[in-house]
């Protein structure tokens, strides 16, 4: 798939009221489970159109666009963003991919939705950052479909009214499991394929949804261990994460935990806010626990979580759309974007240098910037 940038256009920013054109790039397993549902669901009800895919692989592409009802195939990315010049296009490529994709569709001047991994690296996000447009977009989101649902916009009110007090003490944790037959694929347990272990791979969905709820955090201090998989990059890690509000957090990230599961838990003044999951959740897999002096009308109202949404990447899609109308910076782009790749970024360079690391402090010239084993020994790729 060419993925040569696309000469600049003039800039397509501003409100967007007509039926937004819509492109997927890569037509793997996310593209037809999450991403061309979610595009179809909104075509569904006038908002978008998808009139084109990419792929590398022609007769995958062919096949993605047959079953999709998508009128134009394409194995070249420039080609399609000349030909079709779609408002939104939708990345879902391998991560060493994302920036030079995504670079490229920001200047023919369609707006992006990236799937995590964001990029291998913060200098590769802070291309991207610097390839958006000026106020009014087009700007490049990521896939961070999580806090989106309904239970996470109704514990964020109660964190932001101060219902429930200070956040306290927190965990979360993304402990799943991969046996030896998912390592055998050769782009897996390598940095210049996968992006990073489960900490890139796998846990930056609950570490963003907790950076989400919490705000911005100062400092980590963190451990990364190969225990069972022959791969370049970790298959577990643990961290100590302090935030700017004093409030402390415990994070795992593991594929070597026969029982799967996903879960943040906050503990509060007032309460203990908990939510497990798998790979997605609703209303109902949220737990409040009131402390004993809370009033049972107050403790029935921090229950009540409304209209159920469940956290999906169509949650997320209608309200990227939103954004695109109104000309207005989506929620987990730019700097909002940057924050869970970050934490990651210091979480690996605190496991490998043995030494807290704190918020801010890698930036250009830091070996941790531009590769996130930083060059470490033994854990840089020979």
């Amino acid at each position: 798939m060419s993925s040569a940038p696309a000469p600049p256009r003039p800039a397509r920013s501003g409100p967007r009221t007509h039926r937004l054109k819509a492109a997927v790039v890569g037509t793997g397993g996310i593209a037809r489970g999450c991403h061309l549902p979610a595009f179809q669901q909104l075509a569904a009800e006038g908002e978008v159109e998808v009139v084109a895919a990419v792929d590398i692989d022609d007769a995958a592409v062919r096949a993605f666009c047959a079953d999709g009802g998508i009128p134009h195939p394409y194995t070249d990315l420039a080609r399609m963003l000349d030909e079709q010049r779609p408002d939104v296009v939708s990345i879902c490529t391998p991560p060493t991919l994302h920036r030079e994709q995504t670079v490229a569709a920001l200047r023919s001047g369609a707006w992006v939705w990236c799937e995590k991994p964001p990029c291998p690296s913060l200098a590769e996000f802070d291309a991207v950052e610097a390839a958006e447009g000026a106020e009014g977009g087009p700007y490049a989101a990521i896939v961070f479909q999580h806090r989106f649902g309904s239970g996470a916009r109704h514990v964020r009110g109660l964190l932001d009214r101060g219902d429930v007090g200070r956040p306290l003490v927190a965990h979360c944790q993304t402990t799943w499991y991969r046996d030896t037959a998912y390592y055998a694929a050769p782009w897996r347990g390598r940095w210049a394929t996968e992006g990073g272990g489960p900490a890139m791979g796998h846990g930056i969905h609950q570490m963003d949804l907790l950076l989400d709820l919490l705000g911005p955090w100062s400092e980590v201090r963190a451990m990364a261990g190969r225990l069972v998989h022959d791969v370049e990059t970790e298959d577990v890690s643990t961290a100590l994460v302090r935030f700017a509000s004093g409030a402390m957090a415990t994070v795992v990230n593991s594929v070597l935990s026969p029982h799967e599961v996903s879960g943040i838990r906050l503990d509060c003044e007032r309460a203990t806010l908990e939510l497990t999951h798998l790979y997605g959740y609703e209303n109902a897999d949220w737990t409040v626990t009131p402390a004993a002096d809370v009033p049972a009308g107050e403790a029935a109202a921090w229950r009540d979580f409304g209209p159920d949404v469940p956290s999906s990447h169509l949650a997320q899609l209608r309200e990227l759309v939103a954004s695109v109308r109104a000309g207005v910076r989506p929620r987990s782009s730019g700097p909002d974007g940057r924050t869970s790749l970050e934490l990651i970024s210091a979480l690996y360079k605190s496991a490998f240098t043995d030494a807290t690391v704190r918020a801010g402090e890698i930036g250009p010239g830091d070996p941790y910037y531009t590769a996130l084993h930083g060059g470490a020994p033994g854990w840089a790729p020979v």
